[in-house]
């Protein structure tokens, strides 16, 4: 068993796709003289989104009206978990970190939400080994990245009100001040001699600042101004609902759906463009993450072991928690899943974002280091779920699989 294990790991462990990630990896630590053109990756990351919304609406118009009951609870079951997840990596920072709450706050949001780039990795995997997988995950994709967001926000509501101050930093914390000692803009800075490299952090960076005067004089304005206050909160949702990344996966979702209502399938198995071109783009985007995790690895520099060990191990733990989680719900409902569908589930619930919440952060959360949790995300926990987890996770699924037989 242990040997039919390894075969199968280091098999999956070597795919393409992986082989490009680890390309990119390599770049900035030998300082190769290359730079990844910004304009294309957003490109990139608009067609992957696209291509998967698409296909994924295509498959739910495909779905028979006696199982819409079993999906629409298991995406419900996805939310509530992804919910979990964000509390429970608090608890586990708070217990293996020194980390500002703040901080541990705004990671433990990114790991309550996902990863469309590890999606989109864990796709190409399933399709080149031959697992089949839902169709409707996409919209399970969708769902599970909202809760990281409400989780952060509740977080750090519950800091403020404890009396966090503008810098992020809570009572018995080094370097707390009343906030109106503070002016605006301080929060959200790299630390000094800290650079942040692409061209994201950097906008991200700048928008803290903007963002932090806007919740000094708007939605925590001291008169407590009904408007403004309202104002600030319909800003949020939009950043929360209509951010880039779920707008276009919402909208290639609704495009495929209605397509195929009509009796129109664009997404079929020669399609040139959404079907064929899709590894080869994969690729190129595994190629530029591979570039900004290695980059992202510096800033791990002063947050300590701990923090470290959580971004590399509390993947394996939410993963596997998703695997037993959907295994259980498919056997109690009865319902039919493709092998496929658990391994895609256990990537959403161990993957941390790197779109959605920082859009959330830098609106709402201007205290928090912008580059912690990226270095998280990024840096450890997207670099180990494309190269090691998806194979482990494979083979767990694999493994418990017999242990919830379909009756």
């Amino acid at each position: 068993m242990l040997l039919e294990f390894w075969q199968n790991f280091t098999h999956n462990l070597f795919k393409p796709l992986l082989l490009f990630f680890y390309l990119g990896f390599l770049i900035p630590i030998l300082k190769v003289q290359f730079e990844f053109p910004y304009v294309i990756y957003q490109g990139v990351t608009m067609y992957l989104l696209l291509a998967i919304g698409w296909h994924g609406g295509e498959e739910l118009a495909t779905i028979h009206v006696s199982s819409l009951g079993q999906i629409l609870g298991f995406v419900i079951l996805g939310f509530l978990l992804n919910f979990l997840i964000g509390f429970l990596a608090y608890v586990l920072l708070t217990r293996t970190t020194k980390m500002r709450r703040i901080d541990r706050a705004t990671v433990a949001g990114y790991y309550g939400s996902d990863s469309a780039g590890t999606f989109a990795t864990c796709i190409g995997v399933l399709t080149t080994v031959g697992i089949a997988f839902n169709g409707f995950m996409s919209v399970m994709l969708a769902v599970m990245e909202m809760p990281g967001c409400l989780v952060a926000l509740y977080l750090a509501a519950r800091l403020r009100h404890k009396g966090m101050d503008a810098l992020g930093n809570m009572p018995g914390e080094p370097g707390y001040q009343p906030v109106a000692n503070v002016g605006p803009g301080a929060a959200g800075r790299p630390a000094s001699g800290q650079r942040l490299d692409d061209e994201n952090a950097l906008a991200i960076e700048r928008e803290t600042e903007i963002a932090l005067e806007l919740r000094m004089h708007a939605g925590d304005s001291v008169d407590g101004d009904d408007a403004k206050s309202g104002a600030g909160t319909v800003a949020l949702l939009r950043e929360v609902l209509l951010n880039p990344g779920l707008y276009l996966l919402f909208g290639g979702i609704v495009i495929g759906l209605i397509s195929r209502l009509q009796g129109l399938k664009v997404v079929h198995d020669n399609d040139k463009v959404f079907v064929t071109a899709f590894q080869g783009v994969l690729c190129l985007f595994l190629l530029e993450m591979g570039m900004t995790a290695a980059r992202r690895l510096k800033d791990l520099k002063s947050a300590g072991p701990g923090f470290i060990a959580f971004g590399l191990l509390a993947p394996n733990v939410f993963a596997t928690l998703g695997i037993l989680i959907s295994h259980a719900y498919a056997h109690l409902t009865h319902a039919q899943f493709a092998p496929g569908t658990y391994i895609l589930f256990a990537v959403l619930c161990g993957a941390a974002s790197y779109i959605a919440v920082p859009a959330v952060q830098r609106l709402a959360i201007p205290e928090a280091s912008p580059t912690l949790p990226l270095a998280a995300s990024l840096g450890l926990t997207f670099s180990y779920n494309v190269t090691i987890g998806i194979p482990v996770y494979i083979e767990i699924s694999r493994a418990v699989t017999p242990w919830f037989p379909v009756t």
